[in-house]
């Protein structure tokens, strides 16, 4: 036998409730209210602003231990480990997006025209698999090898890579011109061959595009001139002509994926007050107990009935009261957040100033996992936008005292590179020279790792056309 001492934090099921609403998204909020709704007969939507109180509000025989606040600041991976959120794509739209689903897509686009082509089983489910196989660009994302072996998988027997190189050419034709390409280089070429046959100099671009596109892309004129054997005035004709290509055929239709972005808090300025922020009132249903079913429990027997309809009116007391508490804790961290990003709201993304975790957390006096799970998937709008508040902590960059946020040095960078001279683009080095005169010390490898993760090329790769 042994003796151990020891300390455990025990959570309620209501207060795990309450802290299980912090973190959902809006969406997902939804849906969790929509289910009580469904399932509890004590709980309906408030669409009457001007409905009166009901009598029992105040009844202290079921109302006596729901207290005035929940403490939601508890480290949650303490009890249970945190669970990955649910991607977009993973969970059921609500009503209002069934719109969504009636968009137009690349995928429905080309079936359309497929069904008009005369193909047997085996061809038509061959050429379902490499519309299946498109990327949003258009472009076939795994090779016919890839889909080769996927075909055989599914059943198709027999199937060489033959048979696909032979269906992809009447694939090619389809619209938009250059889908189906394995390219950029192809996707050009096929988009060049659907040009009339009386465009100026055609030949010249085809062959510019199939041999010469890297110098293009580097703007090496001399090398083209000579490789080509033109003169300038038709060297320009024939860039004119591959520039009104279009590199990203799929990128027209719409992003099935896409979903539309409700944000849970409204900032708004005015002339007397300032800035103020508010809850939006459109993002969640409005909820009531149900004055009928709440009359009934104040009957004093102790029948089942009355059992039942006391449980579930405790039930929806907590779920009112738990999203009361999510919203004074979003109000009381997207306010504080806003004060220190105050810069931000008045001059952009290059005033950002440093701000982590702990600096909201020690001025609400809350855990830093609490704020982390009050700004995942919380949006607000803004003057200057529709943001995540995750979006506004940036990490400190240079020395103590003079520290810039990571997010203001992004955004002068890419200012820097868009005011450039496209013959003569910005070095790292370049770039580092330019912030110092600013005040912001950088390292040059700083320089490149936010320029990277921009996904903005080095200044060699840079050089274009002016």
């Amino acid at each position: 036998m042994q003796l151990r001492i020891g300390a455990q934090l025990n959570m309620t099921p209501q207060l795990q409730q309450a802290i299980a609403l912090l973190q959902l998204s809006t969406l997902d909020l939804r849906q969790e209210i929509q289910q009580a709704l469904e399932s509890n007969p004590m709980l309906e939507l408030d669409e009457d602003f001007g409905e009166q109180e009901i009598a029992t509000a105040t009844d202290e025989e079921w109302a006596t231990d729901i207290p005035d606040e929940l403490p939601l600041d508890n480290q949650w991976e303490d009890i249970y480990p945190d669970m990955a959120p649910e991607s977009p794509g993973g969970s059921s739209e609500t009503p209002d997006f069934e719109r969504n689903s009636v968009a137009e897509t690349l995928s429905r686009h080309l079936g359309a025209q497929l069904a008009m082509l005369s193909l047997d089983e085996r061809e038509l489910q061959m050429a379902e698999t490499l519309i299946d196989a498109l990327d949003e660009n258009g472009y076939l994302s795994l090779s016919l090898e890839e889909l080769c072996q996927g075909l055989h998988a599914q059943g198709l027997e027999g199937l060489r890579v033959s048979e696909l190189e032979q269906l992809l050419p009447r694939l090619q034709q389809f619209e938009p011109s250059g889908v189906f390409a394995r390219d950029l280089r192809e996707c050009l070429l096929l988009q060049l061959a659907q040009l009339p046959a009386d465009t100026p100099h055609l030949p010249q671009a085809r062959r510019l595009v199939r041999h010469f596109l890297e110098a293009l892309g580097l703007d090496n004129r001399k090398l083209l001139r000579r490789r080509l054997g033109v003169e300038d005035e038709v060297l320009d004709t024939i860039i004119a002509t591959i520039r009104t290509l279009d590199p990203r055929p799929g990128q027209r239709f719409e992003n099935t994926e896409q979903g539309y972005i409700v944000p849970d808090l409204i900032l708004r300025r005015s002339v007397q007050h300032g800035w103020q922020l508010e809850l939006n009132p459109d993002a969640l249903p409005r909820l009531r107990i149900q004055p009928d079913y709440a009359a009934l429990v104040r009957r004093a027997d102790k029948s089942d009935d009355n059992s039942f309809l006391k449980q579930h009116l405790q039930e929806a007391r907590w779920l009112m009261k738990s999203l009361s508490s999510r919203n004074d804790t979003l109000l009381r961290v997207g306010r504080e957040i806003m004060l220190h990003q105050q810069a931000f709201l008045e001059h952009g993304e290059e005033a950002m100033k440093p701000l982590i975790l702990a600096d909201i957390a020690s001025a609400v006096e809350m855990h830093e996992s609490t704020i982390s799970r009050v700004t995942t998937r919380k949006y607000i709008h803004t003057p200057r936008g529709v943001f995540e508040l995750k979006h506004f902590f940036s990490s400190h960059v240079g020395q103590e005292g003079e520290a810039h946020a990571s997010t203001a040095i992004r955004a002068r960078i890419r200012k820097l590179i868009s005011d450039e001279s496209p013959r003569k683009p910005l070095s790292d080095a370049r770039l580092v020279s330019l912030l110092s005169e600013s005040g912001i010390t950088v390292a040059r490898r700083t320089i490149a790792k936010y320029r990277e993760s921009m996904g903005i090329p080095s200044s060699s790769e840079r050089k274009r056309l002016a």
